[in-house]
């Protein structure tokens, strides 16, 4: 037997607070020592915050994770635990996005990540270097002195050791398959994967291919947090030749370990000719890994990588103890709760929402409280249960009464009603605050409604006429001036309460429902908020949602408004933003698609939704440009700084029409 304990620390970290990030990790690894731990991983950038984005082009920035690295050498220089940690390092000129070897007090070498991702939410070719196959150099690194870099394996007592970062695992013939090859018999990859729509279930099958696919060890440790819009879930994976044997928690911070026995991926490679062969055949041409001399350069034509000794790996007191299944039987499958997936879906987005809000309002430093217009509709009701579940979750171990005082403290709620507000609406948002314990205030908007549409009127020239549209905008504008002032007054987070659905097809108002400091739910369908509120109906039973799903969505901006009357149905619309924005269709294929699998609709009818909702996202675009940061939340967000890319002056003349 080879046994060994791998730890995984999930660590919440600030983007630019090295300090406090390094003490973060300092105390994570002293944790995982007591745990008996072998070897440790912690997420890519841990010690300098990911996404850097273009702060990484500044040199101090980068030079201070030089120095958070040293300290963490020193501090665990006791410790005999193997430490592997996520870095950015200054080598030959470039910025590298790396993974560090420690062990007791010494920085054995950093390996820079090979695939940088250019799609999507990430930008990391457009600022960083990458590594290939063969680099090697001794780079200075702050106080560590100077250390290999470069295409690096570690060979340890218990085996040879690979490092790579993020998406260095998601390519199939990343640098796993020739290092497994060259022997590497553990892979350890650092992630700060955000968090996607069911992006969990993909990783786990991915990373249990390729731990199958190159008969090794894979551990695979993400960030957790959430870090502008980006959320990152935390979690993470050991996968044994394809078989997974331990999870992480996620959206929490902490660590977990699992013990292995790492013959088991040396007596597996032994059996299986297929893999021996391919290994034979890539070694026929690339050079078997050899010691380098300190200062030599390696000649990077063979592609092979270079081999760091590491020596013995005492983790310390505490025996290890053979791995078996839970239930003691290895042909009998582990007894399993039936999976709710209605349950896992929702509670996995809310917990991805409300990780979300809470390390925005906490990690900014700018916010004491946090507030919503709450109207009595879907929408910002749920973003008020999201805000009241961050609260709650954090100051849950204070007990109930401390909880009810921190909502009361933390969250405010306001409803600002004119001639066209409900009472149904009105009942609904005050029973809802009420439940929850939040402070909520009603204050109309009339007086200054009719204020203004008179000021607005006196604008026009002899001729001109406010439109009804206008009207609407009016009121919305209002409430979002007045959710500023409050803003400004108590240092408050206004959160937008606006859906995916409304901002695709431009149904909000710049300067007002568009408006806020964090959009919670934009990226989030209308169809999708209905399903979470009615989760949580069913699992809160609270009155306040119950009334509120019972009235038809409307802006109650004009009499007797509904908004699929304006709009089409929900369950068209979303349908047309997948099928449009995220298939590509044009306005002809959206039209027949949509017959297809809408035949309760005339034809003719989905023809006019179809170019309907064409011409309104594509006139929509300067309206979301303009919108606040927004949570993601799935492989398509409409956000231009990080998403989709679109141009805002743009005509829609090249599509077929519908």
């Amino acid at each position: 037997m080879r046994l060994l304990r791998l730890g995984l620390a999930n660590v919440n970290t600030t983007v630019g607070a090295t300090d406090s990030n390094v003490e973060r990790v300092i105390s994570f690894c002293h944790r995982l020592h007591a745990e008996g731990t072998t070897l440790c991983a912690l997420p890519e950038q841990v010690l300098g915050g990911y996404p850097p984005e273009d702060l990484l082009l500044w040199p101090g920035f980068v030079s201070a994770q030089a120095e958070s690295l040293s300290k963490l050498a020193h501090a665990t220089a006791e410790l005999p635990m193997v430490i592997v940690c996520g870095v950015l390092v200054q080598a030959m000129e470039q910025v590298f996005n790396c993974a560090a070897f420690l062990f007791k007090g010494k920085v054995y070498g950093v390996v820079p990540k090979e695939k940088l991702p250019l799609y999507n939410v990430f930008y990391e070719a457009r600022t960083l270097s990458r590594g290939f196959p063969g680099l090697y150099a001794e780079i200075p690194l702050g106080s560590c002195g100077k250390v290999p870099f470069g295409d690096l394996l570690f060979d340890c007592d218990f085996g040879r050791v690979a490092l790579e970062v993020c998406e260095d695992v998601w390519s199939p013939d990343g640098p796993m398959r020739r290092r497994s090859y060259q022997g590497a018999e553990l892979v350890v990859n650092l992630s700060a994967s955000p968090f996607r729509i069911g992006v969990h279930a993909t990783r786990r099958e991915m990373l249990a291919t390729r731990a199958s696919d190159n008969n090794v060890t894979v551990l695979y440790v993400n960030a957790v947090g959430a870090n502008d819009g980006l959320i990152f879930d935390g979690g993470g994976f050991v996968c044994q030749n394809g078989r997974v044997v331990h999870e992480a928690p996620r959206f929490v911070e902490g660590i977990s370990t699992v013990t292995i026995d790492l013959r088991r991926t040396t007596r597996i490679r032994s059996e299986q000719t297929t893999w021996r062969m391919d290994r034979e055949e890539f070694l026929s041409r690339t050079a078997i890994p050899q010691p380098i001399l300190p200062g030599q350069i390696k000649d990077s034509s063979t592609c092979g990588a270079h081999v760091i000794a590491v020596g013995a790996i005492d983790a310390g007191s505490i025996p290890l103890r053979y791995p078996a299944p839970p239930h003691r039987n290895f042909f009998l499958p582990t007894p399993t709760e039936p999976r709710d997936i209605r349950r896992e879906f929702c509670e996995e987005l809310l917990s991805a929402m409300t990780l979300g809000v809470g390390d925005y309002f906490e990690k900014t430093g700018a916010f004491k409280q946090i507030g919503v217009a709450l109207s009595g509709g879907r929408d910002s009701l749920l973003c008020l249960l999201i805000a009241h579940r961050y609260v709650s979750r954090k100051h849950q171990h204070l007990g109930p009464d401390k909880v009810k005082e921190q909502v009361a403290q933390t969250l405010r709620a306001f409803y600002m009603p004119t001639r066209y507000s409900s009472t149904e609406t009105r009942g609904a948002a005050e029973i809802a605050a009420t439940e929850l314990g939040i402070p909520f205030v009603i204050l109309s908007i009339e007086e200054a409604f009719d204020r203004e549409v008179e000021a607005a009127r006196k604008m026009l020239q002899p001729g001109e006429q406010l439109t009804a549209l206008t009207v609407q905008n009016i009121q919305a504008r209002l409430r979002a001036q007045r959710m500023w002032n409050w803003a400004n007054a108590v240092s408050g987070l206004f959160l937008q309460t606006g859906n995916m659905s409304e901002k695709a097809s431009g149904y909000t108002t710049i300067g007002g429902d568009l408006m806020g400091a964090l959009a919670v739910i934009a990226n989030l369908p209308k169809t999708v908020v209905n399903y979470l509120l009615d989760y949580l109906l069913e699992t809160e039973k609270l009155e306040g949602i119950r009334q509120t799903i019972a009235i038809p969505a409307t802006a109650e901006l004009a009499p007797d408004q509904q908004d699929e009357r304006d709009l089409m149905p929900f369950v068209v619309l979303d349908a047309c933003i997948a099928l449009h924005v995220a298939e590509k269709l044009d306005a002809a294929e959206l039209a027949q698609a949509l017959s297809d699998i809408f035949p309760e609709f005339p034809p003719a009818t989905l023809r006019t939704w179809a170019s309907k909702f064409t011409g309104l996202f594509s006139r929509a675009i300067y309206k979301w440009v303009q919108a606040p940061l927004s949570l993601h939340l799935g492989n398509l967000d409409l956000e231009r700084e990080r998403a989709l890319q679109l141009p805002v002056v743009t005509r829609s003349e090249w599509q077929k029409r519908a």
